[in-house]
């Protein structure tokens, strides 16, 4: 067989193992990191996770080895924002827990919307399709899940909110005002016009509850006088493997933790250079006896640009790689804060 540059597959296959001899994977396995080269891109991201990878060592599964080395740690969580570490597990396990996020923890959201009246120009399909989204404050370990084909809701799996709202003119606004604002009252229908209507003793079963949307400011239709909405909604309790609607979290996200390494001193002209190459905070440069010296400071702010490998006075003076079993997570929640 010959390829079409004119190499038999025997040729082409001893060329390949002469660029990236077998050793060589070995050993960057071995330490637990995954290269990236300026002519190759990325390259070693195969696992060796699994018993016989090398002769005479065995990498099998050991229970109490990953009790030793797995870790949690949280870095930081703000206004339903979290990042954390997960250090110690393999690529599998990390994506099977953002998937768990996506799709099996359940939130409350509106299932069925009962329409009573509405004369906006937003049809009714359209407007129970944006309430279903609206993302609702409930901590769903509260309820239990509705059994199939129930109609009707009770205190221990509903959640019931109402919409009721009327657009009127403001008597008040100047003749010549041609601003929404100040014509008139009611015209812009927000999410915190939703009010939580208890069904049978959630007064008693809830009497500190504070259900409502996550956020007020979420624009569900606009009116103009004599135009009304008037809706009763059920939040249920279910999770996003059903539907969207009940994923907890906007975004589930991870990387894993950049490696830089500085093969050999970087100074002066050079070390600024470098500096700019990376994101701010990556890259600092020190004083040491009169020289601009380069060092990494955080390699967990690089963003993988590669803009070094531009600059062929230091693309051979640094290495980029990442850390194969250490895991970035950044989840940005749009349910309830419990849920982080």
């Amino acid at each position: 067989m010959t390829s079409k540059a004119g190499m038999t597959t025997r040729e082409l296959v001893r060329c390949f193992r002469s660029k990236r001899p077998h050793t060589c994977i070995t050993s960057v396995s071995c330490c637990g990191l995954m290269g990236v080269s300026p002519s190759r891109g990325s390259y070693k991201v195969h696992t060796t996770d699994f018993p016989g990878n090398y002769p005479g060592y065995d990498d099998a599964w050991d229970q109490q080895r990953f009790e030793e080395e797995f870790r949690v740690d949280v870095v930081g969580e703000e206004d339903g924002v979290l990042e954390f570490d997960m250090v110690g597990i393999d690529a599998a396990i990390a994506n099977a827990f953002r998937r768990i996020l996506l799709a099996e923890v359940p939130t409350m959201a509106v299932e069925k919307v009962f329409v009573y009246n509405n004369t906006s120009i937003v049809q009714d399909e359209i407007l129970a399709h944006r309430l279903g989204l609206i993302p609702i404050r409930a901590d769903p370990r509260l309820f239990e899940y509705r059994n199939q084909g129930d109609e009707e809701g009770t205190e221990i799996d509903t959640l019931q909110f109402q919409l009721k709202i009327k657009c009127s003119r403001n008597p008040q606004a100047a003749k010549e005002s041609s601003d929404p604002n100040e014509l008139y009252f009611n015209h812009k229908v927000y999410s915190k016009h939703m009010t939580w209507v208890p069904l049978g003793n959630q007064t008693d079963l809830f009497p500190d509850a504070d259900f409502r949307p996550v956020h007020d400011d979420i624009l569900i239709a606009l009116l103009r006088p004599g135009q009304e909405i008037d809706v009763l909604m059920h939040c249920v309790k279910g999770i996003g493997k059903d539907h969207a609607k009940f994923s907890p979290v906007a975004t589930a996200s991870y990387r894993l933790l950049p490696d830089i390494t500085l093969l050999q001193p970087i100074e002066d002209e050079a070390a600024e250079t470098l500096q700019k190459c990376f994101s701010p905070g990556v890259i600092e440069i020190q004083n040491i006896k009169g020289k601009k010296v380069a060092r990494v400071a955080n390699a967990r702010l690089d963003t993988f640009s590669r803009e070094v490998f531009r600059h062929e006075g230091l693309k051979n003076l640094v290495r980029l790689a990442r850390v194969r079993n250490h895991y970035i997570f950044f989840l940005r929640s749009c349910s309830s804060g419990e849920l982080l």
